[in-house]
């Protein structure tokens, strides 16, 4: 079984955070979901910095637990100590940001799913497979949840892993406030106290801010709490001041907070300090893991919590290790780092969900083609786009890296129906033949209707665009595809950007490339691009130099088809093919064009219409495949 780095372990919640920023929970009329709870927020901000990160929490057995455990995944995050409750609700938290100084949030934790852990979900093998086990303050408010901690703790200690503990003080969920003060981060208790000094000697590292380490200390002075933690664990103590950074207590508290050791703190503006504790962590962790010294390690854990306190949502707002090693080297441009363009670029194409380094993809989005097939009608196309839908599903049987593109307009039903179903969705945004560019009505005047879109969907925009374009075409081309981007970039949506310039004028090795950089000169990086077949490896090779120069994170290429018969397919395939840039291909027309033509005559079965086309789409697989290998081969 794989190592780990760490295992967290305690609550976990789905975090409904309030969109109106400066509203009062009250009057939100909207939220976006997260996961959340701080062991979670750790283990995936861990994961986001490269460590191999595992939680032990628990989740219900409805939708919401499955978006806990699928969102785990899909950030890197091992969920094998992730427990099912058959009888339990997952946790929710319902938080807003109201100003720098307000941030309201109320739990939902009633009996909830991950505290429903017990000693028998402590599996000691588990544990062993992690360098160190990392607790939270919550979980040690409860008997049963507290047991299991404690064995959990005590099973790392005897096998000589390294323990921490994240104070993470929350007044009400100790049962010393209300529900209306989840915002409280203080309230003095004996019992609370007296609980936490019980289980401070199983750490070897104890991380709070002053507020927590008082209520572990029992008293409102900081250093007298301090020395009061210090007398009953010999942990490394780290003390979080909120603008004024954080310091490291190895030994013997001094008389000054000043005295300890301390990293290099972050001058930025206060958007949203919910989660920033658990973002500082993380960058604790990853130094502390790494055998960083206190002062790197503090200066990794500092610029984690900038970037979360900068940021809407707490996982979400994370840095990859690529992201912060960007931050570190360029330095801070505008305090606001959420509108810092090129830090959200980096933090956006390096935390991506998902493995697409192959997409052969069959290309079915196709609407003024259909419409103009004999045969014809709405509820006609609408059947026959299933059937391409069935055809895909057939050859994918399963597999990764395969992927459709299907419209709203004609294909709706196989659009939602290919929703979870593991292949990558492109979704078509451009009204069809229109130059300039216009977009589909169904997006709305304002694109406002992409926030309806399904979060896989990628938005995808066909521009026939040209070197030669005058002035007042390019403009509008480069104004509505940067408008498009903007959108669905705001929307937490892929986007791949299509251009064919030889429909419009004559092309030769430099046109794509050229094109490609109008487009990141107005700021558009796209997360894909799909490119016309080109007829030589000088074409090839200066569009992919033109991308990898302005985005080194980009997912990649697909090859388009263009109508071509296989053989021609093939040729493009073998010449695209040794562009490791390119991740395969989105064909139509080839694989569907004439068993659509049969099928809308009704002289094909539904049976017939989907074997042609499985038959045709596995051939172009098995050729991009060949092609593919053969590249490396050569290049070996």
């Amino acid at each position: 079984m794989s190592k780990l780095d760490l295992i967290t372990i305690g609550r976990s919640s789905v975090d409904l955070y309030g969109a109106q920023i400066g509203g009062r929970l009250e009057d939100m009329g909207s939220f976006d979901k997260y996961i959340g709870g701080s062991p979670t927020n750790i283990a995936c901000g861990t994961a986001r910095l490269g460590l191999k990160s595992a939680v032990i929490t628990g989740v219900g057995d409805e939708h919401m637990g499955r978006f806990i455990r699928e969102q785990l995944e899909r950030e890197g995050v091992n969920t094998d100590g992730v427990k099912t409750d058959p009888d339990r609700l997952t946790a929710l938290v319902l938080l807003g940001i109201r100003d720098q100084e307000q941030f309201p949030l109320i739990f939902y934790r009633e009996n909830c799913a991950d505290m429903g852990l017990t000693v028998d979900d402590i599996d000691p093998e588990f544990i062993k497979r992690a360098r160190a086990v990392v607790a939270t303050g919550t979980h040690l408010s409860h008997p049963q949840v507290e047991a299991a901690t404690i064995k959990a703790l005590e099973i790392a200690r005897e096998a000589g892993r390294q323990t921490a503990l994240d104070i993470d003080y929350r007044p009400n969920l100790w049962g010393v406030a209300g529900h209306g003060d989840g915002e409280s981060r203080f309230v003095e208790s004996e019992a609370v106290t007296a609980k936490l000094q019980t289980s401070l000697h199983l750490f070897d590292l104890i991380v709070g801010t002053e507020e927590e380490f008082h209520i572990a200390g029992g008293s409102t002075d900081t250093i007298e709490a301090l020395r009061a933690v210090r007398a009953v664990s010999k942990a490394t103590l780290v003390c979080k001041r909120g603008a004024a950074g954080a310091v490291a207590f190895t030994g013997e508290v001094p008389n000054s907070l000043d005295d300890g050791e301390a990293g290099p703190g972050f001058p930025i503006e206060v958007f949203n300090v919910l989660g920033a504790g658990d973002g500082f962590m993380s960058g604790l962790l990853k130094g502390w893991l790494d055998g960083e010294d206190w002062p790197t390690a503090l200066k990794y854990a500092n610029a984690c919590g900038a970037f979360a306190v900068s940021r809407h949502g707490c996982t979400p707002a994370y840095p990859s290790w690529e992201e912060l090693q960007f931050f570190f080297e360029r330095g801070i441009k505008r305090p606001d780092l959420r509108n810092d363009v090129q830090l959200e670029q980096v933090h956006w194409a390096t935390n991506r969900h998902g493995d697409w380094s192959s997409v052969k993809t069959f290309a079915f989005d196709h609407r003024l083609q259909l419409e103009e097939m004999e045969g014809y009608t709405l509820d006609k196309g609408s059947a026959f786009k299933e059937l391409c839908l069935e055809a895909a599903l057939k050859v994918q049987d399963g597999q990764p890296g395969f992927g459709i593109l299907c419209d709203n307009r004609i294909g709706r039903s196989a659009l939602h129906k290919a929703t979870g179903s593991g292949l990558w969705i492109g979704r078509p945004t451009e009204l069809p033949g229109s130059r300039p560019i216009e977009f589909e009505p169904e997006l709305g005047e304002d694109l406002g209707r992409l926030r309806e879109w399904a979060r896989e969907n990628v938005v995808k925009l066909l521009v026939f665009v040209h070197p030669d374009d005058d002035a007042e075409m390019k403009e509008k081309h480069l104004t509505r595809v940067k408008r498009l981007f903007t959108a669905a970039r705001r929307n937490g949506l892929e986007f791949l950007l299509e251009i064919i310039p030889s429909k419009v004028g004559p092309v030769d090795d430099e046109t794509s490339a050229t094109l490609i950089q109008w487009f990141y000169d107005v700021g558009v990086y796209p997360d894909w691009w799909k490119l016309e077949p080109f007829k030589t490896e000088a074409a090839w090779h200066n569009a992919v130099q033109a991308i990898e120069r302005n985005d080194p994170n980009t997912r990649g290429i697909v090859v388009l088809g263009l109508d071509a018969p296989e053989a021609e397919l093939a040729a493009s395939f073998e010449l695209a093919a040794k562009q490791p840039l390119v991740k395969g291909f989105a064909v139509g027309r080839t694989i569907f064009g004439d068993a659509a033509r049969a099928w809308l005559a009704g002289s094909i079965t539904d049976g017939e219409a989907i074997e042609e086309m499985t038959t045709n789409y596995t051939r172009l697989c098995k050729i991009w495949d060949k092609a593919r290998a053969d590249a490396r081969l050569n290049s070996e």
